[in-house]
């Protein structure tokens, strides 16, 4: 069950670990693994491009004639095995993008947050009155203590999309080394696991749970 804080740091509460997190999802570990190949795969440009034999200019005379010279025979200056040669199956321009339908990305996600349900990974912070300005007291909220945000585990800071905290959030825990900061939006399977552990706000909370608990609720 998640422990809820406030912005001191000081645990409030707890809560129920949603249904829809409680499942047993050991057997998606590879939609898990296809949903994070997908994420990063597809942003990839796929520009990489090289010039075959007949792409490169030059080379339309033979060297030297076949016979007699003492020499292996050569049709051109620009095939493979010359220098400033065409490349034999280099690359070519591509398309990286994987797909996966929207039942499997949802299935993906879910098991990646259970997962973390599991492991008591997931906190949830009530941000309603979130005043701090400075990054050292969002380090100390988080790990503690400022000194302690250098060696402890990667943090992963989720506010909802729209929520009035949100750009306070994200400018005083964006220089900390160890802390990502994104919102509900963004969230996807990619950054759930890349995470030790995960601090939702509390309206992030409730929009995640909300969306994933509804029956077409969206995958990311």
């Amino acid at each position: 069950m998640p422990n809820v804080i406030d912005v001191t740091g000081k645990v409030v509460r707890e809560e129920q670990t949603p249904e829809i997190f409680s499942q047993e999802y050991a057997d998606k570990a590879h939609t898990i693994f296809r949903a994070i190949y997908r994420e990063m795969a597809s942003p990839r440009a796929g520009t990489a491009s090289t010039k075959k034999r007949d792409e490169v200019s030059g080379g339309g005379r033979k060297p030297w004639k076949q016979k007699g010279t003492g020499r292996a025979r050569q049709g051109s200056i620009r095939s493979p095995q010359w220098t400033h040669g065409g490349v034999v199956f280099g690359p070519q321009p591509r398309s990286y993008v994987s797909d996966l339908n929207k039942k499997e990305r949802r299935v993906a996600f879910v098991a990646a947050l259970a997962d973390r349900f599991r492991n008591d990974a997931v906190t949830v912070l009530d941000a309603a009155d979130f005043g701090i300005e400075k990054t050292a007291d969002f380090a100390t909220l988080l790990f503690g203590s400022a000194k302690n945000a250098k060696s402890g585990p990667s943090t992963l800071v989720v506010f909802g999309r729209d929520e009035q905290a949100g750009d306070r959030i994200h400018r005083v825990g964006r220089n900390l080394k160890k802390v990502g900061v994104t919102h509900t939006g963004a969230l996807d399977v990619k950054d759930v696991l890349r995470y030790n552990r995960l601090v939702f706000t509390a309206d992030a909370y409730a929009q995640l749970v909300g969306t994933l608990s509804s029956k077409n609720g969206e995958a990311k």
